[in-house]
């Protein structure tokens, strides 16, 4: 029995907005086996060139993901959506284990089914070398920050 994870599809805007937003929240956790949790059991996932299937492989991905990124903080943005798929636009900063910040621009595509459960990720990153002088996020977003600003700075 799968239990339902809202909301649910077909999306709204305001829907597919509180379901960005809550992947924000669970990935600023820094929690791989929270995190696993909103995706199918055989979700397939693309992550810049690394292919994964399942709850698992994705546990084990984000495990090594937090590891090397230390500080990691996320923003992601709704970009598009229609029927059972959101389309969000993202930016995160980290620090590498020699010390080096780096901004991180993405684009995702995400597919749900009738539970709420991504059965789809395709992520598309790069990477830029910034110093922290110039870091924009620090940290999770303020319950009360719904803004866009982050985006349109570069």
């Amino acid at each position: 029995m799968t239990t339902d994870r809202p909301p649910l599809p077909p999306f709204t805007r305001e829907t597919a907005a509180r379901k960005v937003r809550a992947a924000e929240d669970a990935w600023n956790t820094r929690d791989p086996h929270k995190v696993a949790l909103a995706y199918a059991p055989d979700s397939q996932w693309r992550n810049r060139d690394t292919f994964l299937t399942g709850r698992a492989a994705i546990v084990e991905f984000l495990t090594a993901k937090w590891a090397r990124e230390q500080e990691y903080a996320l923003r992601k943005d709704l970009w598009a959506h229609d029927g059972n798929r959101i389309a969000v636009r993202f930016q995160y900063e980290s620090r590498d284990l020699d010390g080096q910040w780096w901004r991180s621009y993405g684009n995702e595509l995400w597919e749900f089914d009738e539970h709420g459960l991504m059965t789809r990720r395709e992520a598309s990153i790069n990477d830029v070398p910034i110093d922290e002088s110039d870091r924009r996020i620090h940290g999770p977003r303020p319950v009360d920050d719904q803004g866009q600003d982050l985006f349109e700075q570069r």
